[in-house]
């Protein structure tokens, strides 16, 4: 995080926050499962699992589709290597436009499987030799290394390394909280927001990577 230009920390922090609005949104629509955070519902599946309940089929898919959805993007993102934020969010756009749609059909179990791979792909904007370098969608690591670079600070090495981790963490909880109160007044309404908003971090990522060509 800590080592790219303050552009595109200001661009992670606006993923975060739209995975935060998704999350929230795929929260309220399963029912208490997540679209983005996997280590909630490998918790889930496990609990469900050893209650003998039908929770632990749909956290099960979820998981399996945001797999799918990561495996989707990193497929995608060579693809056009100069492009790579471009095109792994303009299908990640796809998916969530096709969600909302399923949402307004009333197929919301579908509807979410779409947010799953959505939110997998989208873990492949920010890649360093073929590994994640900023995860946009789930946040542990994020405040580990907050964590650590508060340790830092305190040791009086860099006094402010530790802030763009936890202004990543609540970009997404900023997001999340939007994303819930949408959601509870309507959820088609608050899917077709959240692929608008990737339309429009789609827009950023071209023109980011539009100047860095040049």
């Amino acid at each position: 995080m800590i080592r790219y230009e303050p552009r595109f920390r200001a661009f992670a922090m606006g993923l975060s926050a739209l995975a935060g609005f998704v999350d929230a949104a795929g929260f309220v629509l399963t029912g208490g499962l997540f679209v983005s955070f996997m280590s909630g519902n490998s918790t889930r599946l496990a609990v469900a699992f050893a209650a003998g309940s039908d929770l632990a089929l749909l956290a099960g898919g979820l998981i399996a589709l945001f797999l799918v959805g990561v495996v989707a993007g990193a497929l995608l993102a060579p693809w056009k290597p100069a492009w790579r934020k471009s095109v792994v969010l303009a299908f990640s756009t796809m998916l969530l436009m096709l969600s909302a749609g399923l949402t307004a059909a009333d197929v919301p179990v579908a509807a979410a499987m779409g947010l799953a791979v959505a939110m997998g792909s989208l873990n492949n904007v920010f890649l360093r030799e073929g590994e994640v370098s900023i995860g946009v969608t789930y946040m542990t690591g994020t405040l580990v290394r907050a964590g650590q670079r508060i340790a830092g600070a305190l040791r009086r090495e860099e006094p402010s390394d530790w802030l763009p981790y936890l202004l990543l963490w609540a970009s997404l909880v900023g997001g999340a909280v939007a994303g819930a109160a949408v959601a509870a007044a309507n959820m088609t309404v608050c899917l077709s927001v959240a692929a608008a908003l990737a339309a429009v971090m789609t827009g950023l990522a071209n023109r980011l990577e539009a100047r860095r060509i040049d």
